[in-house]
């Protein structure tokens, strides 16, 4: 026999991978001892994380990521910008995204002419007109900030997440758009501390074919687009023009093994991916 159905919740609970739980009993006292044992020992070594945490860190890996991010893309050229969260619907209609698409139905309606903004990219698309209007070429912007879905539940998904959003336009015509794009999303995985990755074409909702960032256990990391597309015109956009959306908690969960994108979003039941419900 292994673990009961009780034991492997509080062992998932404390962020245990079940995938490394292989072990069996003959008699049921012998898997209490040991299972008393092994959660004895697994908060023995979360609360020495907290400690540790508490000691010199003092704020998540997230956060400090996001400020990492931020400052080596400025020292790039990059301009960081700070949008609403709540978005119109005309713009998110400008996307493609419409009663009749599926991303629709994730979307979280504040009312009918307004909602939490599930994607950065429509008020950057507003940036790209109002900046492009003022600023010589190339115009380099990013922002980082929170985004809302209706994903299904699951370890990989979560209804409220963080994205980085970068954007060039006017490139000069001979760049080679997707050797620059694989430059810099090369650049920031290495600032995650992600280092084996890969660049696979894939089909997006919104931007058609388009190449993903996935690492080496297959999960997404980011998403890229080359423009101009067909969409660019409801912005009045007809530059050439770069962009690719990480997933910070993504790059968090990749960078740590972690399981579950709880323990690098935001919660009050994990600090730093540390349990906190010991």
């Amino acid at each position: 026999m292994n673990y009961s159905e009780v034991q492997l919740n509080r062992l998932q609970e404390l962020g245990t991978p079940l995938a490394s739980i292989s072990q069996s009993f003959e008699t049921i006292e012998e898997r209490n001892i040991s299972f008393q044992k092994l959660e004895q020992q697994i908060v023995i070594n979360l609360k020495k994380r907290l400690e540790d945490f508490v000691a010199n860190e003092r704020r998540p890996r997230i956060l400090k990521l996001e400020e990492n991010i931020s400052a080596l893309l400025r020292s790039q050229g990059f301009i960081q910008v700070h949008t609403p969260t709540i978005l119109a619907k005309n713009r998110l209609e400008k996307m493609g995204i419409t009663a009749d698409t599926a991303m629709f139905d994730q979307v979280f309606w504040i009312d009918n002419k307004k909602c939490l903004r599930p994607m950065l990219a429509p008020h950057l698309y507003e940036y790209m007109v109002d900046l492009g209007k003022l600023l010589p070429r190339p115009l380099r912007l990013f922002e980082i900030g929170t985004c809302y879905r209706k994903e299904t539940s699951g370890t990989k998904h979560a209804n409220e997440f963080t994205m980085l959003n970068l954007v060039e336009m006017g490139l000069p015509e001979d760049t080679d758009f997707l050797a620059r794009l694989k430059e810099l999303g090369s650049t920031i995985l290495a600032e995650a501390g992600i280092s084996s990755w890969s660049m696979p074409l894939e089909n997006s909702t919104v931007y058609g074919d388009a190449h993903d960032f996935i690492d080496e256990n297959g999960l997404e990391l980011a998403s890229s687009a080359i423009g101009p597309l067909d969409m660019d015109a409801n912005w009045r956009v007809t530059e050439n023009w770069i962009g690719i959306g990480f997933g910070l908690e993504r790059l968090v969960m990749s960078a740590s093994h972690d399981d579950n994108l709880a323990k690098a979003g935001r919660s009050i039941s994990y600090l730093d991916g540390i349990r906190l419900h010991l």
